[in-house]
């Protein structure tokens, strides 16, 4: 059974794989001229690969909660590519706060200049958060939901990283209420390897968090919410810690 897993796997990854460049190249002429045009492709390809994760793998996917739709700071846990999915297709218009490197990627590079997402170099932390800061006032006037992966990138399933101080600037300069967002989708799709595991997939929103905290409380109390949702949806997946001796 786990060999046909296997199969389904590897017959998943390719064919989302070559998706992405035909839609890429077929949404091509609409998105040079319009960003609904790049969005337009960017959610049907999440949708495709959410669809046929569910035939080929039997992986469903399952949004959670209040979706927002207004002008919100979206600070979300991050475990596989496949949250990123999600919570894109799930928001009526969401920028991202990425690595530079995603720019360099082809297809998604070139979607995400054109939809306006905001790369910052990680490696240098003072001069990331300003220049993170002077994008995102730039990009101010085209409304829409800001997602930032609080802790800076993908963290599996047992392991730990710090929530980085980048979120509380935003969430303090730009005074927006903030939506977290837990998952468990590290579960069933790894950040590393071809196996994919069928099961049930979530992203959830929980209780949006009103502007006036304190950097410290807020981070504390965004940390509380999104990692213990987190672990408990990991539990209702059937996921459990290795125990080594």
């Amino acid at each position: 059974m786990k060999l046909l897993q296997w199969v389904r796997s590897i017959l998943y990854i390719v064919q989302v794989t070559v998706a992405m460049p035909v839609l890429g190249l077929a949404f091509a002429p609409w998105a040079m001229f319009s960003k609904r045009g790049a969005y337009r492709a960017c959610k049907t390809y999440a949708a495709w690969a959410m669809w046929s994760a569910r035939w080929l793998i039997g992986l469903r996917c399952e949004v959670r909660g209040t979706v927002p739709d207004g002008e919100v700071l979206v600070a979300a846990k991050h475990q596989s590519f496949l949250d990123i999915l999600m919570i894109f297709h799930a928001l009526p218009r969401a920028k991202f706060i990425m690595k530079r490197e995603v720019l360099w990627t082809p297809v998604i590079g070139q979607y995400a200049k054109r939809m306006g997402m905001i790369a910052v170099n990680r490696g240098k932390r003072g001069q990331a958060i300003t220049k993170m800061m002077a994008d995102v006032n730039a990009g101010r006037v085209e409304p829409g939901q800001l997602v930032i992966y609080s802790q800076g990138t993908r963290v599996a399933p047992g392991l730990s990283a710090p929530y980085k101080v980048g979120t509380a600037v935003l969430y303090d300069q730009m005074g927006q209420v903030c939506v977290p967002v837990a998952t468990n989708a590290g579960h069933f799709w790894p950040r590393r390897g071809l196996y994919r595991k069928p099961g049930l997939a979530v992203v959830e929103f929980l209780e949006p968090i009103e502007p006036g905290l304190d950097k410290r409380s807020f981070m504390a109390r965004l940390e509380e919410e999104v990692e213990s949702r987190s672990n408990a949806l990991l539990h209702e997946a059937g996921w459990r810690p290795v125990v080594t001796a």
